[in-house]
């Protein structure tokens, strides 16, 4: 059944986003070069497409197939996944929401050099990656229905932004360290915050997936990462009521979180072939 996001929260978070990076929080983020030959990067603004706009025939089919496979991931592509996640659990409100991976601009990106992998990527190539690591599974065919259907939705939701920006509100808002991370403290925060959604074993509810364990997201994805879910959580949780946590908090728990078993990914260790691996990666 399509379902239509709801866009206030999204405008809401966004709005939370900038009020943050202009007090000068803690928080760190990333935001684009002030090059004055770069208006296009300066001049992006967050449009997402009214969902009423989607287009008829075979394209708007696409379009509302790419959407269900994003948030009905286990029904719609469960063949192609390891564990109990949807793409929604990650890139929230369908990727509709600025404060988590949103898809809104994201095809403008692509192809990119990939350092991780060191080669260009694309778009489709991208969407595979995550399959295969952050949902544990593996990558669907390059002539499947299925995936040009998710690149049809991220790339209907990117219409409105300019081949060639920055996106500014692309991946999720970086928070730097003011401390190394307490994975004992952030058991506590997990158990005050997180548990009511996640379960008290981290294995995840009605109202919200699992965290670690062999259904939960692998070693190799960028959730994998304190310094990336720590940002998330930030910006996020709990659901409904991001930017509650504080940044100790974020970090803290997140190390607790990251450090309990979950999926391997086998050829991890090919990775960053020509080096600049992350500080935070775990392995």
């Amino acid at each position: 059944m399509w379902m239509k996001p709801t866009l206030c929260r999204c405008l809401l978070a966004a709005g939370l986003w900038w009020t943050q990076a202009q007090q000068g929080d803690t928080a760190q983020f990333e935001t684009p070069a002030e090059n004055p030959d770069n208006r296009a990067a300066i001049d992006a603004v967050f449009t997402p497409p009214p969902m009423e706009s989607i287009p008829p025939g075979h394209r708007g089919e696409q379009i509302r197939m790419g959407y269900e496979i994003v948030v009905h991931t286990q029904q719609y592509a469960k063949r192609y996944v390891g564990n109990k996640l949807n793409c929604t659990n990650c890139h929230l409100d369908a990727g509709l929401n600025p404060n988590a991976a949103s898809f809104v601009g994201l095809s403008v990106q692509f192809p990119e050099y990939r350092a991780r992998v060191d080669r260009t990527m694309t778009l489709a190539d991208r969407i595979n990656e995550c399959f295969e690591r952050s949902l544990n599974g593996k990558a669907l065919p390059p002539d499947s229905s299925k995936l040009q259907a998710v690149v049809s939705y991220i790339e209907w939701l990117s219409q409105d932004v300019p081949r060639g920006s920055k996106v500014a509100w692309r991946g999720i808002p970086r928070l730097s360290p003011i401390r190394p991370p307490d994975p004992r403290l952030g058991k506590a925060v997990f158990a005050k915050k997180c548990s009511f959604c996640h379960g008290t074993d981290g294995q995840g509810t009605m109202a919200a997936p699992p965290l670690w364990g062999p259904n939960s997201y692998s070693i190799a994805s960028e959730m994998g990462r304190v310094g990336v879910a720590a940002s998330f959580i930030k910006g996020n949780m709990p659901r409904g009521w991001g930017w509650t946590v504080t940044d100790k908090e974020a970090f803290d728990v997140a190390a607790y979180i990251n450090g309990q078993p979950r999926p391997d990914v086998p050829g991890k260790q090919f990775d960053w072939p020509k080096g600049g691996k992350p500080e935070d990666l775990p392995y």
